[in-house]
């Protein structure tokens, strides 16, 4: 019997941020908080998973997908870094059984899905993995967004999964709650914006009443701020899977901080 898992929504930071030195214009400790916040996950889990589901920013498919390779390579899906950020390994087993899981579960509330062997994880993946779980002994089975990104059908797409969590599966949304490239050295009204983005989110997402929370979430573009936090919204809908995978669990505020001056959270859920 498996003690049920929380889901998470995690920032995963940027590129290979963890593994390289600051860049010119970062503040040495830019990274350093996220990086205790990952990895101190493991130590808040009821036990050990016996694998973990990740849903990344970094993969949309016109339908779910799931990588079902036994051993999954890497897609070192970042430009401009040191060279040895792109020799970083690993070498966490894949899940064929846990991808099979998801489609059945995905098919029995009508999503059509399908899988693939060939893609690597992408470093909305990796990154954060070797910070949060770098012993890389845990299975783990990458899971796409779909194309449009609509945030309903991704908190739908969290609830169908809600049972892989009373089967000792751990869930994590891999994203960011602020992800404005462009704007994220500007000062004054990207700070603002990212200021009440960020209260707005925080509010929504541990709105005790989860059929509300839904809705808020939803609406997340229509939320002061919102657009200009997320010009794209791929970075924040991972949230949606964590969410609707929370299921009636509250949403909690776990990771707080700023990043060149613009706010960026974490959540949990259970």
């Amino acid at each position: 019997m498996s003690v049920r898992q929380p889901t998470f929504f995690i920032p995963h930071g940027g590129g290979p941020c963890f593994f390289m030195d600051p860049r010119p214009g970062h503040p040495p400790e830019m990274w350093a908080k996220l990086a205790a916040f990952l990895a101190g996950i493991p130590a808040s889990l009821p036990e050990p998973p016996k694998a973990i589901l990740v849903i990344s920013g970094h993969w949309e498919e016109p339908v779910p997908t799931v990588n079902n390779a036994a051993h999954p390579g890497l897609l070192f899906d970042y430009y401009g870094f040191p060279p040895h950020t792109y020799q970083l390994t690993y070498k966490a087993p894949g899940d064929p059984v846990l991808a099979e899981r998801v489609r059945e579960l995905l098919g029995q509330t009508d999503f059509s899905t399908a899988s693939d062997d060939q893609r690597g994880w992408d470093h909305g993946v990796f990154i954060p993995f070797l910070v949060a779980f770098p012993q890389a002994n845990i299975p783990v089975v990458e899971l796409s967004l779909i194309e449009g990104l609509d945030p309903a059908a991704h908190e739908a797409m969290g609830r169908a999964l809600q049972p892989l969590r009373d089967e000792g599966v751990l869930i994590i949304g891999s994203g960011m709650s602020y992800h404005n490239l462009r704007a994220i050295y500007a000062e004054h009204q990207a700070q603002n914006a990212a200021a009440v983005f960020d209260q707005w989110l925080v509010s929504a997402t541990t709105d005790p009443d989860p059929e509300a929370r839904g809705r808020r979430l939803a609406q997340w573009a229509a939320a002061p701020g919102g657009r200009e936090c997320h010009p794209r919204e791929e970075h924040l809908i991972p949230l949606m899977v964590a969410a609707g995978a929370g299921g009636t669990d509250p949403g909690q505020h776990v990771y707080s901080d700023q990043l060149m001056g613009k706010a960026l959270s974490g959540f949990r859920f259970g």
